[in-house]
């Protein structure tokens, strides 16, 4: 009979033995390591993960290493991508006032002599410049025309709105606003406004965000009067991805406001839309050509005008 202490003594002498006779992790054969080695240099991790799990088929006894080898990958990517992200913000932060702006330019004319005598250039410029909490947007249009000698259209915008990017789908804005056009009536109309947005999509492929809040308009009319009143703003700003060379774009703006006289007192309520839709192909990576239509309304025109105005565009688009 074996006492206590023998016996003991015998299943630590075979846990021993089990461990002396247990084979050692075997190491990643060389060709094996080679071959994901390869994939790991080129950083496409779905392509790492496949040929791991094909090198776990017929090596199994490498497996630990093998996970460990793609474990090991996934964190030396996510410290690159940290570090490469702090790199960049800090790029950002340092720029200059006049850096890291994009834009694009559209120009188109036309002309046409013979019982008729036209000519016309329509003309617009947008910039953007996006940081890290901070985007502003300027907008720049003209379009001039004259028929046999008599000036028939003549029509300037120019806006400017800072955001500042309070979380990834709400931010702040402000607008301000400048627009001229003698034959709608007026000579110049100011408009400044500032309140929320919100972004409802923003994808590489599909993007919209809709904002409001409070504005102040004046209208200087070329009959030598004017106008001034408060009033609220709604404003949506879509973009669509169609394919790589198709984009669907769609802005809006509505401005109410309680019109009166220089002296403030409210008489009338005026509206006015201002609504473009836009279809862009692109030709090349810089290159593309674009159609819109916009409609121009307003409640209350000054009197012998009418309340909508529409106009077609078809120009060429440098971006940049």
């Amino acid at each position: 009979m074996i006492q206590p202490k023998s016996a003991l003594h015998v299943a630590l002498g075979l846990f021993a033995a089990a461990c002396i006779t247990q084979p050692a992790l075997a190491e990643i054969p060389d060709p094996v390591r080679a071959m994901v080695e390869a994939a790991i240099a080129t950083g496409d991790e779905a392509k790492v993960r496949t040929v791991i799990e094909l090198a776990k088929q017929t090596n199994p006894d490498e497996a630990d290493a093998l996970d460990e080898m793609f474990q090991d990958f996934r964190k030396k990517r996510r410290e690159l991508a940290a570090a490469e992200a702090k790199r960049k913000e800090q790029e950002i932060r340092e720029a200059g006032v006049f850096e890291r702006w994009s834009g694009k330019g559209q120009v188109g004319a036309f002309r046409n002599t013979g019982n008729s005598d036209n000519v016309g250039v329509s003309l617009a410029l947008s910039l953007e410049r996006t940081g890290i909490d901070w985007q502003h947007r300027m907008n720049a249009t003209a379009d001039y025309q004259r028929s046999n000698g008599v000036t028939s259209r003549e029509q300037y915008l120019f806006a400017y709105e800072p955001r500042y990017q309070i979380n990834s789908k709400l931010f702040s804005y402000a607008l301000a606003q400048y627009e001229r056009d003698r034959f709608q009536g007026f000579s110049s109309r100011y408009s400044v406004s500032g309140g929320l947005g919100y972004k409802v999509f923003n994808s590489n492929d599909l993007k919209l965000s809709v904002k409001a809040g409070p504005s102040w308009r004046q209208v200087d009319y070329t009959e030598g009067t004017s106008e001034s009143g408060l009033g609220g703003l709604v404003g949506l700003d879509f973009d669509w991805n169609i394919t790589d060379a198709l984009t669907l774009t769609q802005d809006a703006n509505m401005v109410a406001d309680s019109s009166g006289a220089a002296t403030l007192v409210v008489d009338s309520t005026s509206t006015s839309v201002l609504l473009t839709t836009g279809l862009e192909a692109r030709i090349s990576n810089r290159l593309s050509t674009r159609l819109s239509y916009t409609i121009d309304y307003d409640s209350t025109p000054p009197e012998g005008k009418v309340s909508t105005d529409t106009l077609s565009r078809f120009t060429l688009v440098y971006g940049f």
